[in-house]
């Protein structure tokens, strides 16, 4: 007889107890007992660390919590939710306190010993987070003289900020990371500026191609404490995402200053605080107003990567066409009977062709430089639903924290032998679809090892498409396919087969350059140079170099430079890690110790 929810619970809570009182006793040997052999992880997000970090033996976990333990004093392990029953193991989600702070996670174990286990801060003590039963009352009872309303508190609240008093942080960047990150400040207290040079709010969006959407379903992107609306489709449309993070950041309160750019920061040490130069637009007149402010701390949210990153190509500046990278590009209409060639083939490579195919361009042809993962759009939505909460993402009941704590229970380096097997699946099911593009002569695979790439997680190189209608053009030989650019002519492209293709237009669908030249140019090359490399982790594959980091290269956790912060990712990304940022945050502002254990120099 297999086991069952209940005798599964029993077992972890259980082991919990167990650990419960070795760390009251502070035995290390004794908890160290209840790991497993050969191989066992924990995954600390500042519960007991103040920093993002995956111990990868029980060497590395001993020597963690001989460091730890005396501040932390952790207690109080209790199972949370529900048991899940896997093929020889069993997890659960848990939750305990420190010193200082709520704590959540998740535990697999094996044989009755932890396998992984992944540790994260929920909420601080005594700054406890006023939503749902803790909200606010709203209405001050009683007479009130000069009494005013919220909308003249708020008013007064704004123009103060940023002249009058000045931020405890500085976001730069309104996209999901930065509203995210704004939204978790905001309920907690914490003055914060978010700056956008864009006009409005969700104009990154907007203002792109007609066939842009979200590539990942609604369900994994909902905005904290504001889900999207129940009727919404699985893949929102731009404008809709677009229309949406204005309304979020109206209905948070979110402190936004639009058609701002952010045009240097320097960190003054002596004072404890960064002097961040700043550019306003008058939206009425558009005069520029510089202003400087001094945030304690800056949050760089201005997207996953670097500037725009152009190859040279030989004869490139003989063209008499137009030429730009795929960051400009914004709608096919100007196109309508011209010749279009995009060198490149992942996201917004296929996007890009398909919109310029239906927008009559007489010809479009996509450059492929390397292999890709490519999914139909059903197949990613189905391989994305847990198993565990399969037939609750579309209900308004979905926990969508229990199902964050659960995607972030299993470190980097075990995520391989869960995914292979999820994309030797994808690969079987669309071997069909998968032959029609390779008959065409269009590379497609499931990653250097097999494991795909997950998205918004790691960035390893190579593409990733999923299939919203470029494949089928491609495949149907509507939008032609090439490889190995030899030289760009005045008015034409030839390749290293020795062909020839016409073009009126190139647009260079070839990614971004790391944030470190984001750091550079806005702080100084010695800042990049001290925090180093951004994203990846280190898996010595293609444009990840070692070595081995265990966690995002730099992201959402203390850096070298102080009082710098990178935010950036997915929406799912960015919605529970923004949670860790703001909480780092807040307990600095509170003067709450934040010991970081092994920072990065």
């Amino acid at each position: 007889m297999g086991e069952t929810k209940r005798t599964a619970s029993d077992k972890i809570q259980k082991w919990l107890n167990e650990f419960d009182a070795a760390l009251q006793k502070e035995d290390v040997n004794q908890a160290l007992e209840l790991f497993a052999e050969p191989e066992c992880f924990w995954r600390d997000l500042l519960a007991f660390t103040w920093n993002i970090q995956t111990f990868e033996t029980r060497e590395e976990i001993v020597s963690m919590l001989k460091e730890t333990l005396p501040r932390v004093k952790p207690k109080g392990w209790q199972i949370d939710g529900p048991a899940y029953v896997k093929p020889m193991m069993i997890g659960a989600g848990i939750k305990f306190e420190t010193s200082v702070a709520w704590g959540r996670g998740f535990v697999y174990l094996k044989d009755g010993k932890c396998w992984t286990m992944m540790t994260t801060m929920w909420e601080l003590k005594g700054h406890e987070e006023q939503v749902a039963r803790s909200r606010p009352l709203g209405v001050r009872v009683g007479g009130v003289s000069g009494r005013k309303t919220w909308k003249q508190e708020l008013q007064e609240e704004r123009e103060a900020l940023g002249h009058a008093k000045q931020p405890y942080c500085l976001i730069v960047g309104a996209g999901q990371a930065g509203l995210m990150l704004g939204a978790y400040l905001r309920v907690l207290g914490v003055p914060t500026i978010i700056v956008e040079k864009n006009a409005r709010i969700g104009d990154t969006w907007r203002n792109r191609y007609k066939t842009l959407a979200l590539h990942t379903p609604f369900f994994t992107d909902h905005f904290p404490y504001l889900p999207y609306p129940s009727n919404w489709p699985a893949f929102p449309s731009k404008d809709r995402v677009g229309d949406w993070m204005e309304s979020y950041a109206t209905l948070m309160q979110l402190d936004c200053w639009c058609s701002t750019e952010c045009k240097g920061a320097s960190f003054n040490e002596q004072r404890g605080h960064w002097e961040v130069v700043l550019e306003k637009k008058n939206p009425e007149d558009g005069t520029l107003e510089t202003l400087v402010l001094t945030p304690s701390h800056l949050v760089l949210a201005s997207g996953f990567t670097g500037f725009p990153k152009t190859p040279v190509l030989k004869g490139a500046d003989t063209f008499e066409g137009t030429q730009f990278h795929s960051s400009q590009y914004q709608k096919g209409e100007h196109w309508k009977g011209r010749k279009a060639v995009v060198i490149g083939s992942s996201t917004s490579a296929h996007d890009i062709c398909l919109d310029l195919w239906e927008q009559g361009a007489s010809e479009v042809t996509m450059v492929q430089r390397s292999a890709n993962i490519v999914v139909k759009i059903q197949t990613f939505l189905e391989s994305r639903m847990d198993p565990d909460f399969k037939g609750t993402e579309f209900d308004n009941g979905f926990d969508l924290d229990r199902f964050d704590i659960k995607l972030a229970a299993l470190p980097f380096k075990v995520l391989p032998r869960v995914l292979v097997p999820v994309y030797n699946r994808i690969a079987e099911k669309e071997a069909e679809f998968h032959e029609s593009l390779r008959k065409v002569g269009f590379k497609v695979y499931m990653g250097e090892d097999g494991s795909g790439i997950p998205l918004d997680l790691v960035r390893r190189g190579g593409g990733y498409y999923i299939d919203v209608g470029a494949s089928e053009l491609i495949a149907s030989e509507k939008v032609k396919l090439k490889s190995g650019v030899e030289e760009i002519r005045p008015k034409s492209i030839v390749f290293s087969d020795g062909s020839e293709v016409s073009a009126d237009l190139i647009i260079y669908a070839t990614g971004y350059g790391n944030t470190q030249d984001y750091i550079e140019k806005l702080i100084s090359k010695e800042a990049a140079e001290r925090v180093g490399r951004c994203w990846g982790l280190g898996s010595n594959t293609k444009n990840d170099p070692g070595p081995w980091e265990r966690e995002l290269r730099n992201m959402w956790k203390p850096l070298p430079v102080s009082n710098l912060w990178i935010a950036s990712g997915g929406y799912s990304h960015c919605r529970f890690f923004g949670r860790h940022v703001a909480l780092q945050l807040k307990a600095r502002m509170e003067g709450i110790p934040t010991p970081v254990y092994s920072l990065s120099n």
